[in-house]
């Protein structure tokens, strides 16, 4: 099973930046897609960003041009780099990893969360 260690999150005032990261660890696995979600409270989990392990990315309508995410494949890590931060980006952020398992004999998809790491944006 694959692990994931966000780690980054905290308290920054509105315009400021902050940068999330998630770690990937386990044995035998490749990571396909990972994303970051978000979960304020008293609403939904949401998609915030998502990217391929080619690299393909897409945003949440609210934070394009604001957020950006990137991963590196060597290190099994993806960040998001959250830029002009408001208060409405205040939430305990997830990050989410697909990923398969290969044997001689079989082959299976799962999927990983991780712990969250919670940002506040307030002045």
């Amino acid at each position: 099973q694959v692990q994931l260690v966000e780690s980054g999150g905290g308290l920054v005032q509105p315009g400021g930046s902050l940068r999330l990261s998630c770690a990937a660890s386990g044995s035998t696995f490749i990571i396909n897609d990972m994303g970051w979600y978000r979960q304020a409270p008293g609403k939904e989990r949401e998609l915030v960003a998502a990217i391929t392990s080619g690299g393909s990315t897409k945003y949440a309508d609210s934070v394009k041009g604001r957020f950006t995410i990137s991963r590196d494949n060597a290190k099994n890590t993806v960040y998001l780099q959250m830029n002009s931060l408001k208060s409405e980006d205040t939430a305990v952020y997830y990050c989410n990893a697909d990923y398969t398992v290969a044997t001689e004999t079989w082959e299976a998809d799962f999927d990983s969360w991780g712990q969250g790491t919670q940002v506040t944006v307030s002045s």
